[in-house]
């Protein structure tokens, strides 16, 4: 994930249907982004990506008291990017998060 390698440069990320690949050093990769406002998505009936793998980077974040809100579709497949793209609270969301810690200088 772009926002793991430089979670400097984003003012929030939205993971949809998104999660975790334990075997590659998650959790601690994933504490980079415990100051970057998260908003997780997934489908519940998710057979492409389980829906656990998303709870656990939620679990990780929240335990390191990251600002992190989770939407889960309960009747969502795989498909839960359209129902979110569809979301007008996403995009007022989106535009209320700040990043003071990134400058151009």
């Amino acid at each position: 994930m772009l926002a793991e390698a430089h979670p400097i440069l984003f003012a929030a990320i939205v993971p949809i249907c998104g999660g975790t690949v334990p075997k590659i050093g998650f959790p601690e990769r994933i504490k980079v982004l415990k100051d970057v406002p998260v908003w997780a998505f997934h489908g519940a009936k998710d057979e492409i990506v389980p829906i656990e793998m998303s709870k656990e980077l939620v679990d990780v974040l929240r335990q390191h008291n990251g600002n992190v809100k989770f939407t889960v579709y309960p009747d969502a497949g795989h498909d839960s990017w359209t129902e979110t793209y569809r979301n007008k609270d996403l995009y007022a969301w989106l535009l209320e998060q700040k990043n003071d810690k990134f400058t151009l200088e």
